[in-house]
């Protein structure tokens, strides 16, 4: 899963290398419409449902990948 979310969040940023490290405070390319595109990524890719409240709090990809474990 991590793997894959990672693949993501490299397609959706535009990016050439992502890891674990990766947050809205140090990465430059993950603006709010970036945001959003990741979570419709990531719904999609793992048929999932995001709540709003869960969606504002996926700020680091170890936020979306304890939000992911909830929702799987």
């Amino acid at each position: 899963m991590e793997d894959r979310v990672l693949d993501i969040m490299k397609e959706v940023f535009g990016l050439e290398d992502v890891d674990e490290t990766c947050s809205q405070k140090n990465c430059e390319k993950w603006d709010s419409l970036a945001h959003l595109n990741l979570i419709v990524e990531l719904e999609s890719e793992f048929n999932v449902s995001f709540e709003p409240e869960d969606i504002a709090d996926m700020t680091s990809f170890s936020d979306v990948i304890n939000h992911l474990e909830k929702v799987l």
